[in-house]
């Protein structure tokens, strides 16, 4: 019983330390760009998108395709980036142990 009661103290731990990961992951701001930074845009570090910024050369109504796939690269380049810092914050809060397929974070 005496280890029950240890293991539920550790999960309380852990659980505190994934709220604290996930605070410093909102607060987070991760830029992504694609263009040679003619797209710029900003995620905060669980994915919401803060910012877009759009060089006026690309606003041409004849290629929209272009600005498009740009704005979709930039995005790309961001979530890539704070799917990196969750799992960096994951890391510390496990202590490096790797989670099972199919079990992540809660956010």
């Amino acid at each position: 019983m005496k280890n029950l009661a240890g293991m539920m103290k550790q999960a309380t731990q852990m659980q505190a330390r994934m709220k604290e990961a996930q605070e410093r992951l909102t607060q987070l701001t991760l830029e992504g760009e694609a263009g040679n930074g003619l797209v710029r845009l900003k995620l905060t570090g669980k994915g919401d998108l803060n910012d877009l910024v759009i060089d006026p050369k690309l606003a041409d109504p004849d290629d929209m395709e272009t600005l498009q796939d740009l704005v979709m690269a930039a995005y790309a380049d961001a979530r890539k980036k704070a799917e990196a810092a969750s799992k960096e914050e994951m890391s510390k809060v496990t202590g490096g142990i790797t989670l099972p397929p199919g079990l992540e974070m809660p956010f």
